[in-house]
């Protein structure tokens, strides 16, 4: 159950906390999270991070290359994909969190420019944290897919998570909601 607090009034409007995404007691196993948001990659997106993380292989941007490839075209670079749908869930899984690891990535289909990518993310396991008692560990398997709905990416991976009391997230809203009061 997500523990959110109610809006307060102040003067003539009301002070509302926003999504602050999920802390350790949010997450239970066998949850589907769908991120909200698609991400229509272009194909400058996909040149310039080519060419940002010094990945040569023109497979990724050089047409005349690609035409002659079996997909006729540039392939989004993976890394890229990666990027993208792990960007999407962060607000979902990983806001309040802390990356420890990622295993099985896998790329069962091609990405190419126009594509809109989408993705989800089951809770797998949790467990307390045996050396920050503040924290826990929780292990995903996210899932980005096209506006087909065909499989992009898949991957699993684990996450140390702020529990609510402890979170700097937490703590900060509240000097900030503290602030608005005194508007």
């Amino acid at each position: 159950m997500l523990l959110r607090s109610h809006p307060q009034r102040v003067g003539m409007g009301r002070i509302s906390r926003g999504w602050e995404g999920r802390y350790y007691e949010d997450f239970e196993p066998g949850d589907v999270y769908i991120h909200p948001y698609g991400r229509t990659v272009t194909e400058n997106d996909n040149i310039w991070f080519s060419l940002l993380t010094m990945n040569t292989n023109e497979i990724h941007f050089n047409s005349d290359y690609s035409a002659e490839t079996e997909w006729g075209r540039p392939l989004i670079n993976s890394a890229l994909t990666l990027a993208i749908v792990l960007g999407m869930s962060v607000m979902d899984v990983s806001q309040n969190a802390i990356n420890l690891g990622w295993e099985e990535i896998k790329l069962p289909n091609p990405v190419f420019a126009g594509d809109t990518l989408y993705a989800q993310t089951e809770v797998l396991e949790k467990r307390e944290s045996k050396s920050r008692p503040q924290m826990g560990i929780v292990k995903v398997k996210t899932i980005g897919y096209n506006q087909n709905n065909v499989p992009v990416i898949e991957l699993k991976r684990t996450i140390m998570v702020w529990k609510k009391q402890h979170a700097p997230r937490h703590k900060t809203l509240d000097k900030r909601i503290k602030f608005a009061e005194g508007r």
